[in-house]
């Protein structure tokens, strides 16, 4: 590829489009600063080569000019002088020295406009490496809080993940704690219905009778001829 080619796309080319399109941009913006800067160098030589170019197309055509101009003038004096013969000779030096112009002018319309072109792109060039220059501190610290804010993000996804399983935890706690209670229930129940059990046998033998129910009980006995028991 040549250097007008490669260096008309780098006229084209958006620094922003290629950070964007970077896996690593802290990494992407320096190689770009050291490419751009090896790129510059290269522009520098060739325009510098392109515009000596012209400058030598332009002197061939002055000079030439220049050249037409004399014989024009010599072939006045030698009409002025009578020398026809003379004037016809400046006249085809002229002619000849006219046709020529019209290839060296074609020359340096097109010299000039390669020095102009890459006069553009040495320009643009050096304008997009003190603008990076300008703004590389800033981008790498956005860079920075980017990369920061995305292991904080991370993070408050496993503090997320920690919170339910802390959540599945106190499930677990709430459905043990429902266990025994209702197992400290049901031993309470049981052991309610063991001391009535006991209570309502004691209370067979503790249980004092009726005064007039005893004496009936006594004479019962008296007339069946019950010995009472001690």
């Amino acid at each position: 590829m040549g250097i007008l080619t490669r260096f008309k796309d780098i006229m084209a080319a958006n620094i922003n489009a290629l950070l964007d399109k970077a896996e690593d941009p802290e990494k992407m913006i320096d190689q770009t600063m050291r490419n751009l800067t090896n790129d510059l160098g290269k522009v520098k030589a060739e325009t510098a080569e392109v515009m000596a170019d012209e400058q030598r197309c332009k002197r061939e055509l002055e000079a030439c000019n220049e050249e037409i101009e004399k014989m024009q003038k010599y072939a006045e004096k030698a009409v002025l002088a009578g020398n026809e013969d003379d004037a016809m000779k400046f006249l085809q030096e002229k002619n000849q020295l006219t046709a020529k112009q019209a290839s060296l002018q074609q020359t340096y319309d097109v010299a000039a406009a390669n020095a102009m072109k890459m006069r553009q792109m040495h320009d643009k060039l050096v304008n997009d490496i003190n603008e990076l220059n300008a703004r590389r501190d800033a981008i790498k610290a956005k860079i920075k809080v980017a990369k920061t804010q995305e292991r904080m993000n991370k993070l408050t996804s496993s503090v997320g993940d920690s919170a339910s399983s802390m959540a599945a935890f106190e499930r677990m706690e709430a459905k043990a704690n429902s266990m025994l209670d209702k197992a400290n229930a049901m031993s309470e129940l049981n052991k309610s219905v063991e001391d009535s059990t006991v209570d309502a046998l004691a209370s067979k033998y503790d249980a004092t009778p009726d005064a007039a129910v005893q004496d009936e009980l006594e004479a019962l006995k008296a007339k069946l001829g019950v010995t009472s028991k001690e």
